[in-house]
């Protein structure tokens, strides 16, 4: 009798495919029978997490979707699963908060399988002098319409409170707060931005960072994004793109912070799925150290692990993109992850890029952001 397969998702670009995809074919997976299937990288920020896991017995997840994933009794609490050890190594190994994201309510829901956060992006070839250091430099390069804000989907809230971050006070993440962002900070914030967006090419406002990078690589128009999720697959030139560099976000004071807002990957056990033992040394073999080091990065992945983000071999075959950006991920912000901030960041994020668009009042922007945080936290 055939054994059933176990269904895993996942999201559809190489770095989130392949390096799984490959894992799963290795000879000593091959009782495992597991599957692999993909949905777009919008789907991945905002199809429901409990839909999903109705479906599917590994479910590859944005940390903000873990408390809408408890609030639905989801997925598999890690300490049922694993030894305090175990936990304790793989959060020591990952950089920045890239592990403590998926925690909640006192327990771990997934591992933090791939890292990434907002980065600086740039054809370097294409600037004279160097890259924009501050926010400042940044909107004396835009002058010549050349540089591009990530605001498609979720990313102008994204890019917002990576610089909320950067300019000093950070989006609140406590429900209890008083108010999601400071209007003093965040009405210096929106002047940049709207700046930039001004100078834009309108094309670009609906490219998501995929698309963006393609963008930048592929043409001589945009040499340089301030803030955009980091992909190490654009790092390199091949035959038919240009390679783009990738170094920290720009601060916004002298020695100030690098703003940013934490992404990356981790993926998570859905109750449907029967933990085996076979299965779980699957997941230990995805976040070991030789893993992490070896096989993910050249299955096109972008591992979470210090010792890869540190390697120099790993540096040398990706333009030094992880030492470059190293400091960025580790003072990455990290969102809420209450139920019901997903929706909440939609509807931030559809406002903002409207308010920057066609130039809404900032005040009411500000204020119609802090009553909808409000109106989540009493729900």
């Amino acid at each position: 009798m055939a054994r059933s397969s176990i269904r895993g998702l996942t999201w559809d670009h190489p770095r989130g495919f392949a390096a799984l995809d490959a894992a799963s074919a290795l000879p000593e997976a091959a009782d495992l029978n597991l599957q692999w299937q993909t949905q777009s990288l919008e789907g991945f920020e905002s199809h429901p997490i409990g839909e999903l896991c109705e479906q599917y017995d590994l479910v590859v997840l944005d940390h903000p979707h873990v408390g809408e994933a408890v609030e639905a009794g989801c997925l598999w609490p890690l300490e049922e699963l694993f030894s305090a050890q175990e936990l304790q190594s793989w959060a020591a190994q990952s950089v920045g908060a890239s592990y403590e994201s998926y925690a909640w309510q006192g327990r771990q829901w997934a591992l933090p399988l791939d890292a990434a956060t907002q980065v600086a992006a740039a054809r370097a070839n294409l600037i004279d002098g160097a890259l924009p250091a501050s926010w400042t430099d940044v909107v004396d390069l835009s002058s010549d319409g050349g540089v591009c804000l990530s605001i498609a989907g979720p990313h102008a809230m994204l890019s917002f409170c990576s610089m909320m971050t950067a300019f000093g006070s950070p989006p609140e993440v406590e429900r209890s707060a008083a108010h999601f962002v400071d209007e003093a900070t965040a009405l210096e914030v929106l002047d940049v931005m709207a700046t930039l967006v001004g100078r834009m090419n309108p094309a670009t406002h609906a490219l998501n960072p995929i698309q963006m990078l393609e963008f930048m690589s592929r043409n001589d128009e945009v040499h340089f994004c301030p803030l955009i999720y980091g992909y190490v697959n654009y790092a390199t030139r091949t035959d038919e793109r240009a390679p783009v560099k990738f170094v920290d976000v720009p601060v916004a004071r002298p020695a100030g912070r690098h703003g940013s807002t934490l992404g990356g990957t981790g993926i998570a056990l859905s109750r449907r799925s029967k933990p085996s033992r076979e299965l779980l040394d699957h997941l230990r073999f995805l976040m070991s150290e030789s893993t992490q080091v070896d096989f993910i990065p050249a299955h096109h992945g972008q591992p979470s692990h210090r010792a890869a983000w540190t390697h120099a071999g790993v540096n040398d075959a990706s333009g030094n993109f992880y030492r470059d950006t190293l400091a960025t991920i580790e003072q990455a912000y990290v969102r809420p992850r209450y139920s019901g901030y997903i929706a909440f960041q939609t509807r931030a994020s559809s406002a903002i890029r409207a308010a920057l668009v066609d130039g809404t009042s900032h005040r009411q922007l500000i204020a119609a952001l802090n009553a909808g945080f409000k109106q989540q936290s009493v729900r």
